[in-house]
C-alpha cells in the first residue's frame, strides 16, 4: 500500500522538533505541502530546511487564538487551501502532585494543550474545512487514558483532548477528526522521562524499545490519507505495547 498526500495541504503545530517535525517531514515526503508552526522562527527555518518537499513556516504560540487564525490564513494564502491540521504542540511546565499545582502553570498547560487545538481547529473549519473537508489530527498521550504519579495536570489536558477529538468528529463531519496517543517517545520534550525511566521501560516493552518520532509520524500520515477515510472520532494508542506489559514507571 502506497500512501500519498499529493494535492493536500497540511498545517502542523509544534513542528520545529520532535514528533511535530517528524510528522511535517513525513507528510511532505508523501507529497503534501506543509506549513510548519511553532514559537521560534529560527528553529522553524532550520526544521524546514531539513525537509525534502514544499514547506513554509509561520511563528506562533499554539495557545494564542489570534495567532492560530493568522497561521491558518497564511497557510491558505501560501498554498491555496488547507486539508490537514495536526494539533501537536504541547507544554508541560509542572511535574508533581495534581493538588500541588499553582494557577499560572495550570492555566498555561490548558492554554496550549487544549485551548489551542480547539481554537486552531475552529479557525481551520471556518476558513477552509467547511468548504473543503479534510482531517484534523490531535496528538494526545497515553497519559490521557491512565493515572500517573507526577503528570496529572498534563494528563488532564490530554484526556480532555481525547474527548474533544470524539466531540468534534460528530460536530464537523464530513471532516474527520482523529487522535494519536503516544507512549514514551525519544524527544527533547520527554527527555526527563527518557533519561530517568527509558532504559527500564524499554526492557519491559514487548517491542523492546522506546518510540521514535518517526513511529508517530507514520501513523499520522496514514490517518491523514484516504486509506483511513472510514476512521473518525477515535484515538489510537501507539506505545510499544506498554498497555499489555507489566511495565511501570
Amino acid at each position: 500500500m502506497q500512501i500519498s498526500l499529493e494535492n493536500k495541504v497540511a498545517l502542523v503545530t509544534g513542528a520545529s522538533r520532535g514528533i511535530g517535525q517528524a510528522i511535517a517531514a513525513s507528510m511532505a515526503a508523501a507529497g503534501a505541502q506543509v506549513m510548519l508552526s511553532s514559537r521560534k522562527l529560527e528553529a522553524l527555518e532550520q526544521a524546514a530546511a531539513a525537509i525534502d518537499g514544499e514547506t513554509a513556516v509561520f511563528a506562533a504560540n499554539a495557545g494564542d487564538v489570534e495567532a492560530g487564525r493568522a497561521c491558518v490564513e497564511a497557510t491558505i494564502e501560501r498554498f491555496g487551501g488547507l486539508d490537514i491540521v495536526v494539533n501537536n504542540a504541547a507544554t508541560n511546565p509542572y511535574i508533581g502532585p495534581t493538588l500541588g499545582v499553582d494557577e499560572a502553570r495550570y492555566d498555561k498547560t490548558f492554554q496550549v494543550n487544549l485551548r489551542g487545538p480547539l481554537f486552531w481547529t475552529q479557525a481551520a473549519h471556518e476558513l477552509a474545512l467547511s468548504e473543503r473537508p479534510g482531517v484534523v489530527i490531535n496528538i494526545a498521550s497515553v497519559g490521557g487514558l491512565r493515572a500517573e504519579g507526577s503528570l496529572g495536570v498534563y494528563n488532564l489536558t490530554k484526556a480532555a483532548l481525547i474527548h474533544l477529538t470524539r466531540q468534534l468528529a460528530g460536530e464537523i463531519a464530513p471532516n474527520r477528526v482523529v487522535g494519536i496517543a503516544p507512549g514514551l517517545v525519544k524527544t527533547d520534550f520527554a527527555s526527563v522521562l527518557v533519561e530517568n525511566y527509558g532504559d527500564a521501560l524499554a526492557a519491559r516493552l514487548p517491542t523492546g524499545r522506546l518510540g521514535e518520532p518517526s513511529d508517530i509520524a507514520n501513523l499520522a500520515v496514514f490517518l491523514a490519507s484516504d486509506h483511513a477515510s472510514w476512521i473518525t472520532g477515535e484515538t489510537y494508542v501507539i506505545d510499544g505495547g506498554a498497555g499489555v506489559s507489566s511495565a511501570t514507571m
